[in-house]
C-alpha cells in the first residue's frame, strides 16, 4: 500500500469519519498530537489527506481525505481478510487475544495510583523493607 502502520491506523480513523480534528485522530489512535504532526505531514506530501483549518473552529486544525486517500481505502480492505488467513487462527481466537490485549494496555495505560500495589514508607528507594 506504500504507508506505514501508524499512516495506516490514521487513515483507518479518517475512512471512519472524515474530516477529524487533528486532536480526536490522535484521540482514536492513542497517539499524541505531536506525535501525529509528521505522519499527517507525510500523508499529505503523499496526496492522501489536506490539512486545513477546522470550519468551526479556525484554532484547530482538521485533516480530511483526498480523492486518491478515499480510493486507497479499496485496497486497504483486503490486508485483514490476508492477515487472518496468514494467522490461521479463526475469528473467536483473534477476538479473545485482541480483547486480552486491550486488557493489557489500558492496564499499563492507569496511573500508578488508579491500582493497588505494594505499600511503601513514603521514603524514596526504600520500598517494604524492614524498619532499621
Amino acid at each position: 500500500m506504500g504507508i506505514t502502520h501508524p499512516q495506516y491506523l490514521v487513515m483507518l480513523a479518517l475512512w471512519e469519519e472524515s474530516p477529524l480534528r487533528v486532536s480526536e485522530i490522535a484521540r482514536r489512535i492513542g497517539l499524541e498530537p505531536p506525535t501525529l504532526s509528521p505522519i499527517l505531514k507525510r500523508l499529505e506530501a503523499s496526496g492522501l489527506v489536506v490539512r486545513e483549518r477546522d470550519a468551526r473552529d479556525d484554532r484547530a486544525l482538521a485533516v480530511r481525505l483526498t480523492p486518491e486517500g478515499r480510493r486507497l481505502r479499496r485496497r486497504a480492505e483486503r490486508i485483514p481478510p490476508a492477515i487472518i488467513d496468514r494467522l490461521g487462527l479463526d475469528i473467536a481466537e483473534l477476538e479473545e487475544t485482541r480483547s486480552r490485549l486491550v486488557r493489557l494496555i489500558e492496564a499499563a495505560d492507569r496511573h500508578p495510583g488508579d491500582r493497588p500495589g505494594p505499600p511503601t514508607t513514603g521514603r524514596p528507594g526504600r520500598g517494604t523493607g524492614a524498619a532499621r
